[in-house]
């Protein structure tokens, strides 16, 4: 092994074992502080809430890793969602029917995501933050503006599992996580996703086509959008147009907590999934000791901050003008660095 591919393998080593301690102190330190946290109730209710949540950080792992970043996941998976809801109450379509057009909803919204980054080279920022208004409002026009209450139809997805009180939608997000943390690791795909967030220009030189990577990559993550937005319908038998509402923002804090690096080159979808556990863990135990509704707002948009803040020390080797440059597609801002 050479002394570069030991040093990165000693720094992951690091950050998966921190991102461990930081997960059981915060268990602890909630166990210590409520009397029920350390109850396997607890502990399976957490588990069967975190599947949306688990496969919309993968995919937008994926994003990051290409230096992209993706606002309307959210509002993906709320329009997926209801396209769901939609084909089964008033078409009468079967599950699996339904559930293929759920999917092929999040995929459609990912491709012109995508098709627009690529084609006309605007902001991933942009496009999606557009994204995130059409498909809020397309969740609205397909509901009417109201729930649909499905019921025992979709209860299959997400209803925990007899013995084991799991639910057969964690399973599938853990199986969701192993095959991206393959996929980013140990397959051309993977490494080329890597190349374009470390340098585009020299991946686009060398003969691979950059732009059908992104658009792979907008695609997937518009896909377990919908994957999410199956698990969301399944947990709660029904469609909810308002669903996922600040939803990108708690995916982005997981993959960010996680150790993705914003500015592109460097993830893992093992740590995305730790910073899941790490978010889930922090609203959970924050609200059984009574903490409100806004306190939990201030306190996770802390930690988005304070990973922020750490993902730029990180890469601290960017100037700060060509950091936001590289993640947002702004102006470069001249700071003094060379």
């Amino acid at each position: 092994m050479q002394p570069d591919s030991a040093q990165q393998s000693t720094s992951k080593s690091r950050e998966y074992l921190g991102l461990l301690a930081a997960l059981a102190a915060l268990v602890v330190i909630f166990g210590l502080q409520s009397e029920y946290f350390w109850s396997s109730l607890t502990f399976t209710t957490l588990a069967n809430q975190i599947p949306s949540l688990t496969v919309i950080a993968v995919g937008m792992t994926f994003v990051l890793i290409i230096a992209g970043i993706d606002l309307s996941v959210g509002s993906v998976m709320a329009l997926s969602g209801s396209v769901l809801g939609l084909a089964i109450m008033d078409l009468s379509a079967p599950l699996w029917v339904a559930g293929l057009l759920c999917l092929a909803t999040g995929l459609a919204c990912g491709a012109f995501n995508g098709f627009v980054v690529t084609r006309w080279g605007v902001p991933s920022f942009i496009v999606t933050l557009g994204m995130l208004e059409i498909a809020r409002g397309g969740a609205y026009l397909v509901t009417d503006s109201q729930t649909k209450y499905i019921g025992a139809s979709v209860e299959s997805i997400s209803a925990p599992l007899p013995g084991i009180n799991l639910s057969p939608a964690l399973f599938l997000a853990v199986l969701v996580v192993i095959i991206g943390q393959i996929v980013l690791s140990r397959t051309v795909f993977g490494r080329r996703l890597v190349a374009v967030g470390t340098n585009e220009e020299a991946v686009h030189l060398s003969g691979i086509n950059v732009n059908h990577l992104k658009l792979a990559v907008f695609m997937l993550a518009g896909a377990l959008a919908a994957l999410g937005g199956l698990f969301h319908v399944g947990y709660l038998q029904s469609a909810d147009p308002n669903a996922g509402i600040g939803l990108e923002l708690a995916a982005i804090a997981a993959v960010v907590v996680g150790g993705t690096s914003l500015s592109g080159g460097k993830g893992s979808v093992v740590n995305t999934f730790l910073g899941v556990l790490i978010i889930a863990v922090l609203q959970t135990g924050l609200a059984q000791i009574g903490a409100s509704e806004p306190t939990k707002r201030v306190i996770t948009g802390l930690v988005i901050i304070a990973a922020v803040i750490l993902d730029v020390y990180r890469n601290r080797r960017y100037g700060l003008g060509d950091y936001f440059k590289k993640v947002f597609g702004w102006p470069a801002i001249h700071d003094g660095s060379n």
